[in-house]
């Protein structure tokens, strides 16, 4: 069901039950051979295959575009919402709908910039509404939803998701093959330890000169095809799950 279509009427009369899902991205730098509005057009394809399996029970907002990717900001073409701002952005969209009643709110997110701060916002807006037990309020990132593409295809090289990688040139060649550069002849730009198990603060700058970190090399569009599979079937696991939540309970 599309936020975008409805009147307001119509989303008066929904149940508060129903998730409302909102789908969040970013417009970035992705390398030498890939569109800056890559990760967007990927989550919209996954948007449009989930779709159809959770017609009618499912709330979609509009994706929204714009992330928090200042970590690309020293390559042109990347836009972006600086950290706070974005966090109180997302709470704002979710607790909008939580001021009409609606329960079930999920965060579908598809650029690992916005995992901290889809996860932070959903925290924070937890704590201001403490007192309520019947809020559901999750963020999910569609490649860490429970596929393995790994087991699907073991042709695969990479075992994590990377930027401009493997994995996004795979998904590219597959939807928008046009608009996907000389991806052959891209250098390996491995992850590197970095100092793990801590966590490093970074730029891309400081991992990467092109812009991209993984194999793309190894890309093709029947990987691509693959990925989507595995990765909107495990979406639609999760937000079965959301929709037959028993409204109390903590493990679903």
């Amino acid at each position: 069901m599309e936020l975008a279509e409805l009147k307001w009427p119509d989303v008066a009369a929904l149940s508060r039950d129903m998730p409302v899902l909102f789908p969040i991205a970013a417009l970035e730098q992705h390398g030498l051979h890939m569109p800056v509005f890559t990760d967007s057009l990927l989550l919209g394809e996954v948007l449009r295959r989930i779709k159809e399996p959770l017609k009618g029970r499912v709330l979609f907002a509009p994706l929204f575009w714009l992330g928090n990717s200042h970590h690309h900001l020293d390559f042109p073409g990347t836009m972006s919402a600086s950290p706070r701002v974005y966090l109180d952005t997302l709470i704002d969209m979710a607790e909008n709908f939580m001021m009409h009643g609606f329960r079930r709110l999920v965060f579908l997110n598809g650029h690992g910039g916005n995992i901290v701060p889809s996860q932070q916002a959903l925290f924070e807006l937890r704590q201001k509404y403490r007192r309520r037990g019947d809020l559901l309020l999750l963020s999910a990132t569609y490649w860490t939803g429970g596929g393995n593409p790994n087991q699907a295809d073991p042709s695969f090289v990479q075992t994590q998701m990377g930027h401009a990688c493997e994995w996004e040139t795979s998904m590219m060649l597959r939807i928008r093959p046009e608009l996907v550069g000389d991806y052959r002849s891209t250098p390996d730009v491995p992850w590197g330890k970095a100092f793990a198990p801590a966590h490093r603060a970074w730029v891309t700058k400081d991992r990467t000169e092109p812009g991209h970190i993984g194999f793309p090399r190894h890309a093709s569009p029947e990987k691509g095809e693959m990925l989507f599979q595995v990765f909107s079937a495990a979406v639609v696991q999760l937000l079965e799950r959301v929709v037959a939540w028993n409204g109390k309970e903590w493990d679903a």
